[in-house]
């Protein structure tokens, strides 16, 4: 059986959500119906809908499914855009459903750099503010995530989004990584548009939202029917969505965080132990109590991926992209490490299933494989 510790690639189903699957599966009726079995499918997705909402502390109202994060972060960038936004910046660190769709927007494009530790740089963005207040630029659209899929390390996503606010700008969070892992207050961000993802939290693949504020507008990128009042056309998937809604109510509860970073916390303590001389990424920021990013400089991440899945252990070696390949970590070169460290990184993220058994196998297996390979990396 493979040990599966790439939980910020995808969460394995949780139980809750699976049930919640297969039973909105026999549930026949098109939500847009007017009849008894519509209305019953039109109920399992307005239950999921105020459920996650209440979560990141928004209206029910204020939440538009999508096929998943992608979509939903596409449908935000887009939507600050429709508001007038003649600029976009987006930081450093984002995934690249929000770096790639924000350069195909067809306006002016920079980026935020962050610190050495993997946090948006805050001063930048005040100069930047002022420097758009000085030059009359309104409004700027600027992206964050709220946390990254690599390091793990939290942005100071709240604090942002008071600036940007302040100055009149538009604000769009990639928050696919936070839900049911930390707290996400949509409210307190301040934010104009948030991403959201059902695969990452223990959810079925292929279904996500996007909230928007109460004062934001969406323009509707796929036309047809009036679906998600207007904002997204086409029949809802209602038992992904069901599914999703069952994810995020069974995640994110204080005693599995708890349990979670202890196991973390006990695994990078023991591979420092054993291996001094790696780095441990953000390890001096907040990070997401499940994910460690580490680089072994002279191990590069494509094979220790490969050599971990062939001991049976499931890890990544960053973002999870469409190719299948494993790259350098761009993450990392943005917070200025060096190539060795990019080309060496890897990341290792705990879930609901993550066990002690688990951690005290994978710690055995990656010390063995990396004392074995040492005197070759040393050459």
């Amino acid at each position: 059986m493979t040990v599966y510790l790439d939980h910020n690639a995808t969460a394995p189903i949780r139980p809750e959500a699976r049930a919640s699957v297969i039973e909105a599966l026999d549930c026949v009726g098109n939500p847009s119906s007017v009849h008894g079995t519509g209305r019953s499918a039109r109920a399992r997705v307005e239950a999921a809908r105020s459920l996650i909402a209440k979560k990141i502390c928004t209206r029910a109202e204020d939440l538009v499914f999508t096929s998943g994060g992608t979509e939903a972060n596409n449908l935000g960038l887009k939507a600050g855009i429709a508001a007038g936004a003649t600029r976009v910046i987006v930081s450093a660190i984002e995934h690249e459903a929000v770096g790639a769709a924000a350069r195909a927007l067809g306006v002016p494009f920079d980026v935020w750099p962050v610190t050495a530790d993997g946090t948006a740089d805050m001063q930048w963005l005040q100069d930047r503010l002022q420097r758009a207040e000085q030059e009359g630029e309104t409004p700027i659209l600027f992206a964050l995530m709220a946390a990254n899929n690599e390091t793990g390390v939290i942005q100071p996503y709240e604090q942002a989004g008071r600036l940007i606010r302040e100055a009149g700008h538009l604000y769009h969070i990639d928050a696919v990584q936070m839900l049911g892992k930390a707290a996400f207050d949509f409210a307190g961000s301040m934010a104009h548009f948030a991403a959201l993802s059902s695969h990452k939290v223990g959810g079925p693949q292929g279904v996500g939202a996007l909230a928007v504020a109460c004062e934001a507008g969406v323009a509707a990128q796929v036309i047809g029917g009036g679906q998600e009042k207007g904002r997204r056309a086409g029949t809802e998937n209602v038992a992904g969505i069901a599914g999703f809604g069952a994810a995020v109510g069974a995640a994110g509860g204080e005693e599995e965080l708890i349990r979670i970073k202890g196991l973390r916390d006990a695994l990078q303590a023991r591979l420092q132990a054993g291996a001094p001389e790696i780095t441990i990424w953000g390890e001096r920021e907040n990070r997401l109590d499940n994910t460690l990013c580490l680089s072994a400089p002279g191990w590069p991440s494509e094979i220790q991926v490969i050599a971990l899945d062939l001991n049976g252990f499931a890890v990544s070696a960053g973002s999870a992209c469409s190719s299948g390949k494993v790259r350098k970590s761009k993450v990392l070169e943005a917070m200025g490490a060096s190539s060795a460290d990019a080309e060496s990184a890897l990341r290792i993220s705990l879930g609901w299933t993550t066990t002690e058994d688990d951690i005290e196998a994978f710690a055995n297996a990656w010390l063995s494989e990396y004392t074995r390979l040492r005197p070759r990396a040393a050459v």
